[in-house]
């Protein structure tokens, strides 16, 4: 497979709506608005293949030190192919050249980011901001998803 990682474009967003959607109906990734696809454009990677968009991830910075993977979605025709796992390590890699100490996911797939180097945590331990999404979703306040945080090596400037 000749798949090549690239950030999304403006041509893209439908087919991230529809690959989105898919999964969102099936109740394993939460829905996302075309506006908000837009929006939060500059943070997407999709991952190509001959032409077509099969997977696709987000770094959603939320502070100075801490991102969120969200949005993580692999077309069914091209799961179980490593994409997804080399989609996740491509973006811990944008956040740890970005300086962010942290990566987070919120997520109904644990066992998948454990064996990433993701481990649990409580929601209640990040921050407030990480939250501001969450106050559109229909699962507002009973959230379900599992709260996960992997720790960048990030080297600190020498003084």
């Amino acid at each position: 497979m000749g798949a090549t990682f690239r950030k999304a474009t403006i041509p893209d967003v439908e087919a991230i709506y529809q690959l989105l959607n898919y999964y969102a109906e099936k109740g394993l990734l939460l829905p996302r608005s075309k506006l908000s696809l837009y929006e939060n454009l500059h943070a997407m990677t999709v991952i190509e293949d001959e032409g077509e968009i099969v997977g696709l991830g987000a770094l959603h910075i939320l502070w100075e030190d801490m991102a969120e993977i969200r949005s993580l979605a692999i077309h069914p025709k091209a799961v179980n192919q490593g994409l997804g796992k080399q989609l996740v390590v491509h973006l811990i890699a944008e956040s740890a050249k970005l300086g962010l100490e942290k990566v987070i996911a919120l997520t109904y797939q644990v066992p998948f980011f454990e064996k990433l180097g993701f481990e649990i945590v409580q929601k209640e331990s990040l921050p407030h901001k990480v939250w501001k999404d969450c106050m559109n979703c229909s699962k507002f306040p009973v959230c379900d998803e599992t709260a996960m945080v992997y720790m960048n090596q990030v080297l600190q400037p020498s003084a």
